[in-house]
Order: structure tokens, then sequence, then C-alpha cells
């Protein structure tokens, strides 16, 4: 690699970096709009032309607020929780192919800052290491309620990834690579030889279960059972307060955003959309509608997310359990046969 390659690379990265924490910023303010609108109110309206600034001022709020460190806390986990909670979330992002290449000149820029061909088990690793934060987090605290509701979460996370890693698989026995942009590159455009090239179209049922683990692993309502007012006071960050808790709260946003992005890439064909190659335009404009048509399909999901949190109640824990070990996992192993079955019997 050049020394060019490596400063493109950083500049993509920041470049990167700094879009996730934008989008997660401002996915605080269009949950509370979204929430409003649901409810027939306004919501923030006045930091701001149509609260617009909102954001900034809640993150003017949590720099400016007490630092407070539990006496009997262990201080170093304490910090470490919600340190590890934010680096997971952000480090997600590394494999996925935000769009086509793009030439400047001579030089082919690759949108994705690294395409490793087990780009799938790289996204569960860090899916997997996610929740150490929130265990470390709940349990240096040394607080019944946030360590209660770090078991929940571990607990949580545990049962839904195996469903999670189920329903993929049905998707990879279809495309047959682990690499997300040869999966992205496989849905080209929309229609193709009669058929949609889009994995939803194709696998239905794996998109059905893999977005509902999504909800799961992200602490979301109706599964955000880690964080349950009502039970466990504020859930695994109870003791938490200033930026210590503003990270916890940024990693799910980002979390979210994350999760859209791999879905949209997944099952959406990623940066494709319908007659691209049919437009005239030189590659570089389809690669940047390719980016837009990318950004709108994880905005919807974003929305989705936003819709259902302010819709449905939130599951008892039991319940909770029950739907990722009894009703998912057989879901996505009889998915696994069905998908089998097809591709050896009907060519």
């Amino acid at each position: 690699m050049t020394t060019t390659d490596i400063i493109v690379r950083l500049v993509l990265i920041t470049v990167i970096f700094l879009i996730t924490l934008v989008i997660a910023m401002y996915s605080t303010y269009a949950e509370r709009k979204v929430a409003a609108f649901l409810q027939d109110r306004v919501g923030p309206n006045r930091a701001g032309p149509y609260g617009i600034l909102q954001p900034l001022a809640d993150g003017a709020k949590m720099f400016m607020k007490e630092e407070i460190i539990p006496a009997r806390s262990s201080k170093f986990l304490f910090i470490v929780g919600p340190s590890l909670a934010i680096m997971t979330a952000c480090i997600g992002s590394a494999v996925i192919p935000w769009g086509q290449t793009l030439m400047i000149g001579n030089y082919a820029l690759d949108l994705q800052v690294t395409d490793i061909n087990v780009g799938v088990l790289y996204i569960f690793g860090v899916v997997s290491l996610g929740v150490y934060g929130v265990m470390i987090g709940g349990w240096a605290s040394n607080n019944k309620y946030s360590l209660l509701g770090a078991i929940r979460a571990a607990s949580q996370n545990i049962s839904y990834e195996i469903a999670m890693g189920l329903s993929i698989i049905a998707v990879l026995m279809t495309t047959g690579t682990l690499s997300l942009r040869e999966i992205a590159a496989q849905q080209h455009g929309f229609w193709s030889h009669g058929w949609f090239t889009w994995n939803v179209f194709k696998q239905p049922l794996a998109f059905l279960i893999f977005i509902v683990c999504a909800f799961a692993e992200t602490n979301r309502a109706p599964f955000d059972l880690p964080e349950c007012e009502t039970e466990l006071v504020g859930g695994y960050h109870t003791e938490y307060s200033s930026m210590k808790l503003g990270f916890y709260l940024f990693a799910e946003y980002i979390n979210m955003f994350i999760s859209s992005a791999v879905m949209a890439t997944l099952f959406f064909g990623g940066y494709n959309f319908p007659y691209m190659h049919h437009l005239g335009l030189s590659a570089n404009w389809v690669t940047i509608l390719g980016v837009i048509a990318l950004f709108i399909k994880i905005f919807c999901l974003i929305f989705f997310f936003m819709w259902v949190r302010w819709t449905l109640p939130r599951f008892r824990y039991d319940q909770l359990m029950d739907l990722g070990w009894k009703a998912l996992i057989p879901l996505a192993i009889a998915n696994i046969v069905i998908t089998g079955l097809v591709m050896n019997f009907i060519k």
C-alpha cells in the first residue's frame, strides 16, 4: 500500500466516522419528531428553526453535567464500559460498501474502508463485542439494578445472535460469499433475467428474522428490557451521568445506523438502484447516485426502527426469550433447510 493509499484511507475513515456521528446525533432529533408526529404533538421547536439545533443543545447539556463516579464502583471498569460500547459501535462501518468505485483523476477510490472476504463474520464479531461494554458498565456500577440490566442485555444479545447468524446462513448459501461488497454487487440494479435481484425477495423470511434480531441486538423497543425504567430504574446505565451516559445512549443510535446499513447491503441491494445502468450517465455519477440511494434505504430503515418503538408495547422478559429460542431459531433453521432443498432440486 502506497502513501497515497494510506492517506486516502485515513480521509475515508474520518469522513465515515463524522457522517456516523452526525446521523446518530440527528437520529435523536428525528426520534423525537417521529414520536411527536405519531402522538399528534409538535416535538422539539425551541432550539433553532423547527428545533433543528436540539441535538447540539442536548450534547452541550451532556458535556456540562457533573461527572459522578460512585464511591464503591470499580472506577477503571466504570470508565471502560461506555468507552467500549461507543468504540465497538463505530468500528462496524469499516466493511460496509458505501458505493462503487469513484474515479478521481487517475485514482480509483473504493468507497469502503476495507473489503475483507469475511466481512459478515467481522460484523458478527463486532456485534458480539458490543455486549461487553454493557456488561462491564453494569457490573462496575455496584448497583443491583445496573447489574440486572447488564445480565438481561447479555442474555438477550447472546440469544438473538444465534437466530441472527442462522438467518444470514441462508443468504450466504444463495450468494456464495462472505464479502459484503460481493453480496452488494450481486444485487445489481433491481431486475435481471426476469427476477428481482435484491435478496429481500429471495430470502424474505431471513430478512424478517434478521430485522427482529436487530431490534433485540440494539436494545430497541419492544426489546428494550435491559433499560426497562419501571423495573430497573434505568437499567445498566443507572449510575452514569454526563458524557459516560451520553456514550451509552449515542452507541444505541450508532448501532441502529450500522444495523440499517448492514440490512440495506444484505437485503436491499446496498448502493444499487433500479435501472442504474440504463441512465446514460458517467460511472462517477452512477456511483454518487448509488451512495444517495443507499442512504435513502438506511433512513427508511431507521424510520422503521423509530416507528416500531412508538407503536408496540414492551415485551415481558419471558416473552422475549421465548420468541428468540422457540420461534426465531426454529424458523431460521427451517429456512436453511428450505434454501438447501431449493438450491439442490431447483436449478
